[in-house]
Formats: C-alpha cells, structure tokens, sequence
C-alpha cells in the first residue's frame, strides 16, 4: 500500500528508468498493490509512446468491465467523474505519470485495474493490459492470554496485537488502539500483566493514518469472584415488634452472583436462614433480633458482607399493654384465691358463725415481700404468693415464667408496687 509521496516517487522512478530509452507503445504498473479496507490506496503507473504523438485521452477501467469500450471508472473525456477515483497523473497529457488513487478502499473494488491512453493519430491507441492487480484486506487482531484460562479472569496477563497483512512479516504500519471508540494508545499492540475489571471493553485497532480502517470488535470481559458485598435494611436496624422488616444482599461480580445464603450470628453459633438475595420477616418477633450478615457466590469466589444487628425498637406502648392484661390476669387470679380461702373456711365453721361473718369485710393476709429483694421479680412474686395454696400457686408460677424477662419486670412492678395497693378493696368487694 502506497499512501506517501516518497514512496510514489520511488515507485515512479523504478518505472521511468525502465523505459526512458523506449520509443514504443507501453504501459507500466507495479504488478500488485495491497490496501486495507477504509484506507485510500495509489496504483502506481507508467506510461509511453512514440515521440510525436500527443496524447488526447487518458481512462482507467476495472476487470469487471471492457477496458477498450468501457464503461470505465475514469475517463478524462467524461464529465461525469466519481468522487471515489482520482487520476493523479500529469495533468497536461503529455506526461508519463498515470498513477490512479483510490478512496475510501472497500472488498468490492478488489481486481486487475488497466490504464488505457489515446493521442492524436488514428492509430495512437492502447491499453497496458497487463494491469495492476488490488488486494483488500482488514486489519487482524488477535488475543493471547498467557493464563491459559478459557476466560479471561482479573489478575491474568493478556496481550492483544494488531496487525496489517498488507506489511508481509514486517510491522511497518502505524498502528492506533481505540476503546469503546475512544483512542488510548498507539503502537501494535495492547498488553495487561494484571488485568482488572476496568479493563473490560470493546477493543479496535486502526492504521494511524487511515483512521477510518477499523479492524473487528475484540471484546475483553473480565471476570472476576463478588465485590463489594453489602446489607441494606428497610426500613430501619431498629424494628418494632410485629412489623414488616426486609433485608437485602448486594454485590458486584461478573458473571453475576449465582446464589446468596443468609446467617443470624448467636455468640459462637452460625445458624443459615434462606438462600435468596432477600431475607424477609413479615411479623418481626423479639426472637429474630440479632446480628445478620450474608454470603456471596459465583464460579470465581465467594465474599461474606459485614454483619449488621437488627434491635427491638422499645415501644412502651406495647410492653404496657402486655403487662397491663398480664397484671389482670394476676389481680383476677389472686381474688379467685381470696375467694377460694374464704368459702373453705366458712366450710369448715358452724352455720351459727357464717351470718356474722357476713357482715364483716374480708381481708387476706398475704405479706408483702421485703423492699432489699426489690431487684429480683422472682423473689417479690415467690414472696406474695407463700401463702396461697399448692394447686394455685403452680398456675400462678406457670403464668409467671411464660412472660419474657422485660415482661416480668414490668409485671414486679405493677404487681408488687400497684396490686397490693388495691387488693384488699377488690377483694372485699367482690366478697360483698
């Protein structure tokens, strides 16, 4: 491929010398000129002629045409020129210089060109129908990753060349590197000995100073293991009890990530809860509170994200009515035994003491419990039910350890501090 005035001259020279003593009909070309397809290409020529004659018509034509009757590509005599072929010979027609350039080169116009000239004299015609014969080619990647592996994975070393097949074994051409469009580097080729993610992309070469000769698209895609593993909680770490809580798994990895595991953290426990990229509690309990984290997976790896802790939000409201119903339930339990104590021992007394008895309020004389115990709700509660009975006690000790921990100190309090304040009123009252 001829692209430079010094190489043309050069071309030219080699001709002119080889028929600067003819005084015959001729037509001289460089047998085969190589172009890459989008450049623009100049097929050196040369022609002569008898002294005397003057020449009147010069034409250019492809072997896919008459060469003697056209149509021809150019034709001097034409005004109808394409913009596609240009005659850069001499521009008086008494030179030798046919050179005929090209642009832009595609497969198409691949083929034998002939030079055809006519002068003045009726015989002065002829045509060098040896030719010149055009050669298309694109430019050729290729991609060596050193690695071995069948993808290429971050960390490995790859190289990617350029390369003209019009230059023979020689790297003559001038050569750029475009990613996504965009040029980044000049020279044959592109070599990574780490590569990484960001290296990923659409990769064309093309000759420096043709740049619309583009080779095919080398796509480099990196893979590598997860990234950037993380939770998202909605809507919030601090939940309520009952509510709706969600959270989510994310990370980055190529190929994508192919399966998310989910673990609660208990002390030196690691207990999996789903295998999904959401882990959803619908009616949050004060047993799922804890810390969380979640694990990431592809071919390439695997990466654990931090651990986030889901709290129970204190919601007094909440708490109060479970200890409300819960003192209820005490306070009724409580007046069934008085009630219970009381008919035994009106069972067990003459009929002549029951009228009397009657009309007196009843009382129960349960002690309340010392205040150096007020730290501990199972010593208070112990203490205030000593003096029921057996059978009555276990219900009320069942109902007791049922409550949650916060559950029962809120239970000492209302009952220790509020119960005994009103039993004896509640009592009597529903004896009466």
């Amino acid at each position: 491929m001829y692209t430079e005035h010094g190489n043309l001259t050069w071309i030219l020279s080699l001709l002119l010398l080889s028929g600067v003593l003819s005084n015959e009909w001729k037509v001289e070309y460089q047998p085969s000129v190589c172009a890459v397809k989008g450049s623009s290409v100049v097929i050196p020529c040369l022609f002569y002629y008898p002294k005397g004659e003057k020449v009147k018509e010069v034409k250019w034509s492809h072997e896919s045409k008459d060469s003697y009757n056209g149509p021809f590509i150019f034709d001097s005599a034409s005004k109808n020129q394409s913009s596609r072929f240009q005659y850069i010979g001499d521009k008086l027609l008494g030179g030798q210089n046919c050179s005929l350039k090209i642009n832009p080169v595609e497969h198409n116009i691949a083929g034998k060109y002939i030079f055809r000239f006519i002068t003045k004299s009726l015989t002065g015609k002829w045509a060098g129908t040896e030719g010149s014969t055009l050669k298309v080619v694109d430019l050729k990647t290729s991609v060596t990753n050193t690695s071995g592996h069948g993808a290429t994975k971050e960390g490995d070393s790859v190289n990617v060349t350029c390369r003209n097949s019009c230059d023979g074994g020689d790297v003559s051409s001038a050569f750029i590197w475009l990613k996504n469009g965009v040029s980044i580097h000049e020279g044959p080729s592109l070599y990574w000995r780490d590569i990484s993610p960001s290296n990923s992309g659409n990769y064309t070469c093309s000759l420096e100073a043709h740049r619309g000769t583009t080779s095919g698209v080398v796509h480099i895609n990196v893979e590598y293991g997860p990234k950037n593993t993380s939770v998202s909680v909605r809507p919030s770490t601090e939940v309520d009890v009952g509510s709706n809580v969600i959270l989510t798994c994310s990370s980055r990895a190529n190929p994508p990530v192919e399966n998310y595991s989910w673990f609660k953290v208990d002390e030196d426990d690691v207990i999996i809860v789903e295998n999904k990229s959401e882990l959803h509690f619908r009616e949050f309990s004060l047993a799922a509170g804890g810390r969380y984290l979640c694990s990431a997976t592809n071919k390439h790896g695997s990466q654990n994200s931090t651990m986030v802790t889901l709290k129970v939000k204190a919601h007094f409201p909440y708490i109060r009515i479970i200890a409300s119903a819960a003192a209820a339930l005490l306070i009724v339990a409580a007046v069934v035994i008085a009630v219970r104590r009381f008919n035994e021992k009106r069972a067990r007394e003459p009929e002549a003491d029951h009228v009397g008895d009657q009309q007196n309020t009843v009382y129960l004389n349960w002690p309340i419990p010392d205040n150096s115990n007020e730290g501990n709700p199972h010593i208070h509660l112990m203490s205030i039910l000593s003096s029921a009975s057996a059978k009555d006690m276990f219900i009320l000790i069942k109902m007791f350890l049922f409550l949650s921990l916060v559950e029962r100190q809120l239970m000492h309090q209302l009952v220790v501090k509020g119960v005994f304040l009103c039993k004896d009123a509640l009592v009597s009252r529903f004896v009466a």
